[in-house]
């Protein structure tokens, strides 16, 4: 496996299609997909302050909370071979929103506190974070907690239950109700719309893509750290990868809580109300290139093994989902991918696809959806890409 320095601008080393042992055109086959396919204007505006609620039923819910980017670009991509560039297109450079990838740095600075000890994954939310007379006992792993799991139904939720989004947290955090992202059908094919209400399921028996949930998972990981998470992120990992100081991790206008003593911005998991990941592509290629060699980047350990293993290891609830990783179980998502592929994925086709059985690292910023995406469990032109690759391999 190789990686670039730290202290190197170049980045990556590149080699040739030939050198990595795939075949030429099927690379530029896949790279000109890409080009003809970008997302158009109407999908996801380039000048992003005119971006549309991402369900009319929100309402006046579904405005932004925090900052969006003032434009987004085209097409853009890469493809790695071990570490080593085969294929780059479009402005790499380009810091562009990542929507929800962000949930995927999410789990990466969750496993940094789990390496760290702070937490359990069988353990009761409650019992780390909530805001009572027993958070200052000697079973509290933070002393700034808050009331967000005090409910009955709240208190049943573990840390496992956050990072599979089977939680089915109840409540209201910065403005905006659980309620509004319930029957969200990402990952979900048919089935009721989010305008129908639907009563909390027991924690840990209904998987649901939530992200007023997937704030409160933030929130608490803000609590455990005690520290920004964009700062954990850039000491623990971004920093020790080589990673740029272009890439920003927001949150919203109202997300600013007490820590300590201390005001600090807790940071959104998707751009659904604005905030989110904005990142360039080659930032983004180093972060998947950390997992494909399973937290380890060039003999340093960032990530235990052991958490990217069970970041990767389908939920029971729902198999093609991780530790907010999109895995390809029975390959279900991308039926041209091995098994083992799996994925950071946001709106507007954002991905980051790791590949370890061809040791391969792809980027893709900016894909179009298939006009029957809606219809089908699989992810229609990400997998056209693979095909497309993958028949050079």
């Amino acid at each position: 496996m190789h990686f670039p320095d730290p202290h190197d601008e170049d980045g990556f080393d590149q080699i040739s299609p030939e050198q990595a042992g795939i075949d030429a055109d099927a690379v530029d086959d896949a790279v000109e997909f890409h080009l003809t396919h970008g997302t158009p204007d109407e999908t996801v505006e380039y000048h992003m302050p005119d971006l549309e609620p991402f369900d009319e039923t929100e309402g006046e819910l579904g405005g932004f909370l925090g900052p969006v980017p003032d434009r987004r670009g085209g097409p853009a991509g890469m493809i790695l071979e071990s570490g080593r560039v085969v294929a780059e297109w479009g402005d790499t450079e380009r810091v562009d929103h990542c929507f929800s990838c962000a949930k995927s740095f999410l789990s990466i600075v969750g496993g940094v506190a789990w390496d760290q000890g702070r937490f359990d994954l069988d353990a009761r939310v409650a019992n780390d974070i909530a805001d009572n007379e027993e958070r200052s006992s000697s079973s509290s792993r933070t002393q700034s907690g808050d009331s967000g799991f005090n409910s009955d139904h709240n208190a049943k939720i573990t840390w496992e239950h956050l990072f599979q989004q089977t939680s089915e947290w109840g409540g209201e955090l910065f403005d905006r109700p659980d309620s509004i992202d319930r029957n969200r059908a990402v990952g979900k094919t048919g089935g009721p719309g989010k305008d129908e209400p639907r009563e909390l399921e027991v924690p840990g028996t209904f998987w649901e893509y939530n992200d007023v949930r997937i704030n409160r998972l933030a929130l608490s990981l803000l609590r455990l750290h005690a520290k920004p998470l964009p700062r954990v992120l850039a000491h623990e990992v971004m920093d020790p990868i080589g990673a740029s100081r272009t890439w920003e991790w927001h949150g919203y206008h109202n997300s600013k809580v007490d820590i300590e003593g201390r005001t600090m911005e807790s940071v959104s998991g998707g751009g659904h109300w604005g905030g989110g990941f904005w990142s360039s592509t080659t930032d983004l290629a180093r972060a998947g290139h950390l997992l494909l060699n399973e937290g380890e980047w060039d003999g340093k350990r960032l990530l235990s093994e052991e958490w990217v293993e069970k970041a990767t290891d389908p939920c029971d609830v729902y198999e093609n989902y991780g530790y907010l990783l999109w895995l390809n179980t029975d390959q279900t998502l991308w039926p041209s991918a091995p098994e083992s592929a799996y994925a950071f994925l946001g709106h507007g086709q954002n991905v980051v696809w790791v590949d370890p059985e061809h040791e391969l690292v792809v980027v893709l910023r900016w894909l179009d959806l298939a006009d029957d995406r809606d219809e089908r469990e699989d992810q229609v032109n990400q997998d056209r890409f693979f095909e497309k690759l993958l028949a050079g391999v």
